[in-house]
């Protein structure tokens, strides 16, 4: 089916299947290159882990449906299953028949990952109609390209009033300190594995961190969230700090996998986000570990933020205006 003709015969397609963090961050590296090549943004989360239904972009199912985004018009309904974009095709795998491009092996999804990071930072145009963008893009546009995607897009309103709630109830009147603990509960953590090397003393860090979190000046009493993947820490951190504030969900089976998953439908998602945005509206933020892009908001938007070093997992980094050892 032809493109409509009211919409621009030049596209970004950003599609993900992946957690919020990682849709959000890939999402904001294409919005900056569509930007700076005058291109059409098409948001095209079909096949979501949050949903069973392959053909539903997940998009308007959590976020309010928008236009553009700073000038850039933007196409993020189910409208992209009547869409044919326009040929040709980069990067140049896209160009092959559509039976030939059903399966993807790792190896091509990683060097179509580096193809658009290389675009993209070379600040080049390509001749491609179409500039399809089907990879993790973490760290390829700057922090104010992240920052404007957060500001445009809006959970839709039944999210935002379940945020508000837990927000008035347990974090007005405190100095809140977020804990994220991205555990994974059985999946492939792939970067993540370090921090978990040794499960308990993993434990015992993020117990440390908060310890020292709660040590450091606050205006107010302090308070923790948490927000993690795994009932077992919830347990653990809970039997270590009383009064932890959690928001109910559901979880699953230990060692059943990630909680974006279809198992848990269109909830699994709304709480991802609750958590998210709450987590944002922390006082300080206690990321375990970093490389997780679910926090990434928090990074971008929370005053005090104390991470966990790449590079050594035992040692915290403490990013208050300025970077430095606890």
């Amino acid at each position: 089916m032809p493109v409509s003709h009211r919409i621009k015969n030049r596209f970004v397609v950003s599609r993900r299947r992946t957690g919020f963090g990682d849709c959000i961050w890939s999402l904001a590296a294409a919005w900056q290159y569509a930007q700076r090549t005058g291109r059409t943004l098409v948001v095209d989360w079909r096949g979501s882990c949050y949903l069973d239904r392959p053909f539903a972009n997940a998009f308007p199912v959590f976020f309010e449906p928008i236009k553009d985004i700073a000038g850039v018009p933007v196409i993020c309904d189910d409208q992209v299953n009547q869409f044919s974009f326009p040929g040709p095709f980069f990067p140049d795998w896209w160009n092959k028949s559509s039976i030939d491009c059903l399966y993807r092996p790792d190896a091509q999804i990683f060097r179509e990952r580096d193809e658009l990071g290389d675009l993209f930072q070379t600040q080049d145009d390509v001749a491609a109609n179409t500039v399809i963008c089907d990879a993790c893009l973490m760290w390829r546009c700057d922090e104010e390209a992240e920052r404007q995607v957060f500001r445009s897009i809006k959970p839709r309103s039944e999210i935002q009033s379940r945020i508000t709630a837990v927000h008035q109830e347990s974090f007005v009147g405190y100095s809140v300190i977020g804990v994220h603990v991205r555990h994974g509960n059985g999946e492939d953590i792939m970067g993540h594995a370090p921090y978990w090397a040794d499960p308990e003393l993993a434990v015992r860090q993020v117990c440390e961190a908060i310890n020292k979190a709660t040590a450091l000046l606050h205006p107010k009493p302090v308070r923790i969230f948490l927000s993690t993947d795994s009932a077992q820490v919830v347990t653990h951190l809970s039997s270590v700090f009383p009064d932890l504030i959690t928001v109910p969900k559901n979880f699953r089976p230990h060692q059943a996998g990630p909680l974006h998953s279809p198992e848990l439908g269109v909830d699994g998602g709304i709480s991802a986000l609750v958590e998210m945005y709450l987590l944002g509206r922390c006082d300080t933020v206690i990321r375990f570990p970093p490389t997780s892009a679910f926090t990434r908001y928090a990074r971008l938007s929370v005053p005090r933020v104390i991470e966990f070093d790449v590079q050594d997992p035992s040692r915290l980094i403490l990013i208050e205006g300025e970077t430095r050892c606890l």
